[in-house]
């Protein structure tokens, strides 16, 4: 059977399964270079197909993770009879009101399909996007985000090839993914897109400092903020928030009497904003783990798969590792939205889901570039660049490395998802500090107190980090050990976290023999790994746009293939 699963909303892309087996999954992103793009997907369609060999006439069932009638009747109709405020919702999404009325339609014309296409909903999509590839036979699965059709939360229990959905869930405006959004925005940054960078301020601030006007500590007015009622209960305090009936303020007047106008992008970030982060991420942190400590106790499962955008926030993973609840987690790399269409494709499925093999998944799942078409993008750029193949790249790389040079590294696949999981990245060794600050002002082009995660060698884990499962997808925020965080300052976080990705042969055979040999030459089994991009941007897809990035910005040398590239 070969189906297509779409995502058509925030971060558009689609995956497919030909012959029972996932063969490609691609993020629309790569291909428009507008970050969370909501655009139809069709480039990213397109090159699946290409990748899958396959024609669009040969897919026997799309099937999209979004149910646009529900979406309709309880997020604008239903609002609207007891909230009149809510009518700017229906004014505002008129556009978004006709493209889910016509979505079927849409979908047959842009792809000029006639087979079936079936809808599944947000949240199921997310609950099957993680616990299907996550090896367990048994799980608690947890779906966070911003909002689905209506729903904020999912919770079910997999078995085997089965997903029980939980009663449990939440519902708009009680959102953690919203509110962590909202003050995304306060603090000056871009809701829906830059929710990581608060969660890397968070550590600079202190939750217990005072909130002047209102004679108590930050923390406790995240605590009436986002009131937890017990069970899988949480509840936003509507007095402070207005994202629940208009989007260009997010917050009431009542908020902004009390705290002030929002941070201007680029202004001072001051004690205040990071404050603020700090209590917003202690009181995530403080009701995710109220719920999945009641959900264990009632359902006494031990281990946890984590979905959703929400999924995303590493510190948020790494409270959950380090609270012992769970014997093992697992988090998928394209834990937002964009997973949805592999949890589609797979619901897709139905019965037939015993058929694919997920004993072994992978996620490097996107475009693929030929040795021909690698040297024809080299070749167009040759007036401005020198470049060699290397009969081992890996030692020269190594060597580099080991030197201080910061390499742009393009090898194989591109990865599914937000993180660069040595395919689509940028390395340098992993120390002294001062390399941490200089990629972030001089090769990123980022917020100084942003992180870098550390790539290691699987078997060596524990010497670094106090870790014990794997952790390939770079989503859960470990404590490093004592004596290791002189070795790799540059991949420790200000709470001596670090955001680590464990390599091995079977997950990236390329990205673990260039390990290997710089662990030979320097005694350091890490790497500082992270995405090939600049702020802003999304992660490069094909090798031209790595060589349009590598000559544009501050990187020492780039790396495609075994091809070894310098500027002119």
């Amino acid at each position: 059977m070969n189906i297509l699963g779409l995502n058509l909303g925030h971060d558009a892309s689609c995956t497919l399964i030909k012959n029972n087996k996932i063969v490609a999954a691609c993020e629309q992103e790569r291909y428009s270079k507008k970050k969370h793009t909501r655009q139809f997907p069709i480039d990213a369609i397109n090159d699946a197909l290409n990748i899958g060999k396959i024609k669009i006439n040969k897919i026997d069932l799309i099937c999209v993770a979004f149910l646009p009638l529900r979406y309709l009747d309880e997020f604008f109709l239903r609002p609207l009879l007891t909230d009149q405020r809510k009518i700017n919702f229906l004014l505002d999404g008129s556009d978004r009101i006709y493209e889910n009325l016509n979505l079927e339609k849409i979908i047959r014309e842009k792809l000029n399909y006639k087979n079936k296409i079936f809808f599944k909903s947000h949240h199921l999509c997310h609950l099957a996007s993680a616990f299907y590839p996550s090896g367990f036979k048994k799980s608690l699965i947890f779906s966070c985000d911003g909002i689905g059709e209506i729903d904020t939360t999912l919770f079910g229990i997999g078995l085997k090839k089965n997903i029980k959905v939980l009663k449990e869930n939440s519902k708009f405006p009680h959102s953690l993914g919203l509110i962590y959004a909202a003050f995304t925005y306060y603090l000056g940054w871009k809701p829906f897109y830059d929710e990581g960078i608060v969660m890397g301020l968070a550590p600079y601030g202190n939750p217990n400092n005072q909130v002047k006007k209102l004679k108590k500590s930050y923390i406790a007015f995240f605590r009436d903020l986002i009131k937890y009622d017990g069970g899988c209960q949480f509840y936003i305090n509507e007095d402070w928030i207005s994202y629940n009936y208009q989007r260009n303020t997010w917050f009431s007047e009542k908020f902004y009497k009390i705290f002030g106008k929002k941070r201007v992008n680029n202004g001072l970030i001051s004690q205040k904003h990071k404050d603020i982060a700090s209590a917003l991420q202690l009181r995530l942190e403080e009701v995710v783990l109220k719920i999945l400590n009641y959900l264990k106790k009632k359902y006494k499962l031990n281990y946890l798969c984590i979905a959703g955008g929400v999924g995303l926030n590493c510190s948020l993973n790494g409270a959950i590792y380090r609270s012992n609840l769970f014997k093992e987690i697992f988090v998928k790399p394209a834990s937002g939205d964009a997973g949805t269409a592999y949890g589609a494709a797979l619901l897709g499925a139905g019965k037939k889901i015993s058929s694919i093999n997920l004993k072994t998944p992978t996620f490097y799942l996107g475009s693929r570039f030929s040795s021909s078409q690698v040297q024809k993008a080299l070749k167009k750029y040759k007036t401005r660049l020198n470049f060699r193949k290397s009969m081992n790249i890996y030692t020269e790389t190594a060597e580099l490395l080991k030197n201080g040079k910061i390499i742009g590294w393009f090898q194989g696949s591109s990865e599914f998802g937000p993180r660069a999981l040595g395919n689509r990245s940028i390395l340098s060794r992993p120390y002294p500090y001062s390399t941490k600050n200089h990629i972030n002002k001089n090769v990123k082009f980022r917020e100084y107190f942003r992180p870098f995660a550390p790539a290691v060698i699987n078997s060596d884990a524990e010497k670094y980090f106090n870790i014990t499962q794997k952790s390939e997808h770079m989503l859960i925020a470990f404590n490093v050990k004592k004596n290791m965080k002189i070795k790799i300052p540059a991949t420790v976080h200000v709470d001596n976290t670090s955001r680590v990705q464990t390599v091995s042969k079977t997950s990236n055979l390329k990205f673990y023999r260039l390990l290997t040999e710089f662990k030979k030459k320097t005694d350091v089994s890490v790497l500082l790994n992270t995405s090939f991009n600049i702020k802003g941007q999304p992660i490069v897809n094909s090798p031209e746009d790595a060589i349009k990035c590598f000559l544009k910005y501050n990187l020492d040398y780039l790396i495609i293939d075994n091809f070894l590239i310098l500027k002119k």
